[in-house]
């Protein structure tokens, strides 16, 4: 494939196809007058001070080829990472306009010019090196924009470029070239496809499939694709994630129970992947059956968003699989009473315990009552946090305390209880 070089490779090409097409065909003779061949906008070709006639060739749209333009998709997985490389496959749109001085010479150049395009269709691989590789020039002489087209790769793609005259209408000319604000002159436009280019970043790719199914024991044969009846796919299956004491977020050492089906069998673990901090951590299951699944979160994992997993390997079976993945929050918890409460004046300084560790990068805010006050910055992980609470209410106050990190909340309601109801989790101001 090309790279993102290969646009001004084309122009480059075609250039030399026309430049060396005129030579070939004796265009001075018949003009009487050498020609430049120019890749300018046509706003910026000067008329008044033009002796020579000119050849002008203009890119003036690029679009995505249909055909090519779903290829290798998708390009990524449920997860993010990329699977694949899909080409950027573009159809490059040009004006070509001829400009002379004198008589006919416009309508002269236009000519041998449309007829050369029409003589080379498709552009060859050799022509395109040797356009983008000139072997008689020296490359210290060549502008270092075209030293740069020599890595493009153009030759090398899979498509070769393919020349197509385009039909423009009398009103979309006049309005390109309205647009361009530039006096009209003869002018030929068409069509090069197609331009693939093609990133060069690595990507995951899975090994070929050896066999459909397990082996037979007695025909060695692979057994093929299973059918099943039913509705209900014979696959591990995540229906909900449900935290302990019907909370909506999981706290570090909480339970979490998994629901779904054909969640039995051996080697049962569960993996949370965190896309923040680039986490996955398998965490087995302490307890379930065919339906649920119960395990507990770890005291060390960051505050965030995880995607959870299960992972079981039945008994007739002799590879694991995998389920669907389901979001988890993960919330901060604080531990009262604090480590330290002090007062200067009218300043309150807490230092507060909290689980799981905080992350540098992590924002972090205590709650008081409705009063948010930001954690002192850290620069390492840390398990303790400084808040000072300026103009704090009168000692002796009890409030009601949430930690927020990175918009996750410790809980603060009892919902077990009937009606619901504060948990006991108050900060006492010195």
């Amino acid at each position: 494939m090309s790279n993102a070089l290969a646009i001004a490779g084309v122009t480059a090409v075609i250039k030399d196809l026309l430049d060396s097409g005129l030579i070939d065909h004796a265009i001075t003779d018949t003009l009487g007058a050498g020609v430049t061949v120019t890749t300018q906008a046509p706003d910026t070709v000067s008329l008044d001070s033009q002796v020579a006639p000119q050849l002008n060739l203009f890119l003036h749209q690029v679009t995505p080829n249909t055909a090519w333009r779903n290829a290798a998709l998708p390009s990524r997985d449920a997860g993010g990472n990329r699977i694949s490389n899909p080409p950027l496959a573009l159809d490059l749109h040009y004006l070509l306009t001829a400009y002379g001085r004198a008589d006919l010479q416009a309508e002269v150049l236009l000519g041998y010019a449309l007829q050369l395009l029409h003589e080379n269709p498709v552009l060859s691989r050799d022509a395109i090196r040797r356009a983008l590789n000139p072997a008689v020039v020296s490359g210290a002489i060549l502008p270092t924009v075209y030293k740069s087209l020599r890595g493009a790769d153009l030759a090398e793609q899979v498509e070769l470029l393919k020349i197509t005259p385009a039909a423009l209408g009398t009103e979309e000319m006049s309005r390109l070239w309205s647009a361009l604000q530039a006096h009209y002159r003869p002018t030929a436009a068409f069509q090069v496809s197609v331009v693939l280019i093609e990133s060069r970043k690595a990507a995951r790719s899975a090994p070929p499939v050896l066999s459909r199914g397990g082996t037979d024991p007695v025909s060695q044969r692979e057994r093929g694709v299973l059918a099943f009846s039913g509705l209900t796919p014979p696959l591990p299956t995540l229906e909900a994630v449900i935290p302990a004491n019907q909370q909506p977020v999981a706290v570090p050492g909480g339970e979490v129970t998994l629901e779904g089906h054909h969640l039995d069998g051996v080697d049962r673990q569960v993996t949370l992947n965190l896309a923040a901090f680039q986490i996955s951590r398998r965490v087995p299951i302490s307890k379930g059956g065919p339906n649920a699944a119960t395990f507990t979160v770890p005291n060390d994992l960051p505050v965030g968003l995880y995607r959870v997993e299960l992972s079981v390997q039945r008994l007739d079976e002799s590879h694991p699989r995998s389920s669907n993945q389901l979001p988890l929050a993960l919330a901060p918890q604080p531990v009262l009473p604090p480590f330290s409460a002090t007062r200067n004046g009218n300043t309150v300084t807490l230092v507060l315990d909290v689980a799981p560790p905080i992350r540098p990068g992590q924002t972090v805010t205590l709650i008081l009552g409705e009063r948010e006050v930001a954690a002192e910055p850290i620069t390492v992980q840390a398990s303790r946090l400084t808040f000072k609470v300026l103009d704090a209410p009168a000692a002796g106050s009890s409030l009601l305390t949430r930690l927020r990190v990175d918009g996750f909340e410790s809980p603060i309601v009892d919902r077990t209880a009937t009606p619901p109801a504060f948990l006991d989790r108050r900060i006492v101001l010195p």
